[in-house]
């Protein structure tokens, strides 16, 4: 089939990788504009922009999908299917016609949960045991369309956003695949979502990675691991602020003060929280790099003596 491809981030990579080490001719690309990043605030591609290049496929970089010239782009390219993967733009109603077998999203939950920005994450944080990849067809709603495929994967104790965003973008570049081929021989089976099961995951705002040791145990880990490693959940402690990484529920004593340091070694900086205790192997102190617990406060051992607040 002849195939446009939208998508941005390192997520959508992995999808369009699998496209080209198909048979499936990719007539071309739509992603987002490059941003300046970095402390040099160099100007950046985006990874699927970067991609696309390699493989001399034109790219288009619309500021939305509904300008006139935008639109006259994809008409030029004559898809057969749009195939989407963390595009982040809307794609408005002439858009999801133009196509003859529709526009189909690769999405990181087992829909109809997790409609939204940040799925992945959503599922670490609510301490979900397992979540997945669902192939739907788009709809004008947010994440509304049928679903063609899904497939669960387990959520492991130490799994991150970082661990767990991997796996599912793999299991999303296969499942791609295999929709397409039921698509073309007109095999899927397409079911409607169950509104009244459908939550969303909202964008991430600065506010939300805020993490306090007097919310229990196992919530301060999934806060923790659901940020890790982008955009870092942090902690206050003595005045400075900490992102933290790599943690587990490490026991259920209670033996301190929810926020209290109880240990820091090679192993990581022990914390109690309400119920039970919280081990973080890495800590990032505003403005230095991300590095072991023990490294960092060797160099500020007044700071073990805080309760982060």
């Amino acid at each position: 089939m002849r195939i446009v491809f939208m998508g941005t981030p390192e997520f959508a990579v992995v999808s369009l990788q699998a496209l080209l080490s198909s048979e499936h001719e990719i007539v071309g690309v739509f992603t987002r504009a490059d941003m300046p990043k970095n402390r040099g605030m160099k100007l950046t591609m985006p990874p699927v922009k970067e991609l696309a290049l390699q493989h001399d496929i034109p790219v288009c970089q619309p500021a939305s999908l509904r300008e006139d010239a935008a639109f006259e782009a994809l008409q030029a390219f004559a898809p057969d299917i749009v195939v989407v993967a963390s595009y982040g733009l809307i794609l408005p109603k002439r858009v999801l016609a133009l196509p003859r077998y529709g526009c189909i999203n690769v999405h990181a939950s087992l829909l109809p949960k997790y409609r939204g920005a940040s799925p992945i994450n959503a599922a670490i944080l609510d301490g979900c045991e397992e979540t997945g990849v669902t192939i739907m067809q788009m709809a004008r709603g947010l994440d509304t369309g049928d679903m063609l495929l899904s497939r669960a994967v387990p959520i492991g104790e130490e799994d991150t956003y970082g661990t767990l965003h991997d796996k599912l973008a793999a299991l999303g570049g296969e499942l791609l695949l295999e929709a397409l081929e039921q698509i073309e021989n007109n095999t899927v089976k397409a079911v409607k979502q169950d509104d009244s099961l459908s939550c969303y995951a909202h964008m991430i705002q600065k506010e939300d990675t805020a993490v306090s040791f007097r919310l229990p145990a196992k919530v301060v880990s999934c806060r923790i691991r659901g940020y890790d490693p982008a955009p870092g959940a942090y902690g206050l402690l003595g005045g400075e602020k900490l992102k933290l990484f790599g943690a587990r529920l490490y026991d259920d004593s209670a033996a301190a003060d929810p926020g209290a340091i109880l240990r820091c070694d090679k192993k990581g900086l022990l914390v109690q929280a309400e119920g039970g205790t919280v081990l973080i192997r890495e800590v990032q102190i505003s403005g230095k790099k991300r590095m072991p617990a023990a490294d960092c406060f060797r160099g500020r051992p007044q700071l073990l003596s805080e309760s982060f607040r």
